[in-house]
């Protein structure tokens, strides 16, 4: 199934979309923000698409469909924290350069009309780090709300371990 938006194409991941993920995914400061280490060779992230990408019914690559180029991905999965079938937790990440555009945010809001209308969840959750403004200013202009903080809640790839900033928006 595809999701379409003004500027942007949501899409299954296909195995040939190796190379910009790559190409996103061995920034040091993409992967940081979401707790993985950058990408250290195409093998690796060939690794990561199968286990987190492919074959997945709710995960997306986000392409710009004036240029047709993958340079991010997004997804609704379940929630670990949560122990309710009718919640999902949504994630994303997009190339640096990409960063400051406006286009998390609009994939953020079709991701979550999906997720509402097609999937009938009833809330939807999103974790980031405290020090993450980015992507905090991403959920609060979607319309999520601040539930709170879990102090020292994950231990990151580098073992530092760090505090989760808790967000949540229901189905209106």
């Amino acid at each position: 199934m595809n999701i379409e938006t003004e500027r942007l194409l949501l899409r299954p991941i296909i195995e040939s979309d190796a190379d910009d993920i790559y190409e996103y995914s061995k920034n040091k400061n993409v992967g940081i923000n979401a707790g993985w280490e950058a990408h250290k060779s195409i093998e690796e992230t060939r690794e990561v698409m199968k286990t987190v990408f492919l074959n997945q019914e709710s995960v997306f690559g986000i392409v710009l469909k004036e240029t047709g180029k993958l340079f991010g991905t997004i997804g609704l999965i379940t929630d670990p924290k949560r122990k309710n079938e009718k919640v999902r937790m949504i994630g994303y990440a997009i190339g640096e350069d990409y960063w400051g555009k406006g286009y998390m945010t609009e994939a953020v809001t079709a991701l979550l009309r999906f997720g509402f209308e097609e999937l009938n969840l009833d809330l939807i959750s999103a974790y980031c780090y405290s020090y993450n403004e980015g992507s905090k200013n991403v959920l609060k202009k979607c319309g999520f709300r601040y539930e709170g903080r879990l102090y020292l809640a994950e231990r990151r790839y580098d073992d530092e371990v760090l505090d989760c900033e808790c967000y949540a928006i229901e189905m209106k």
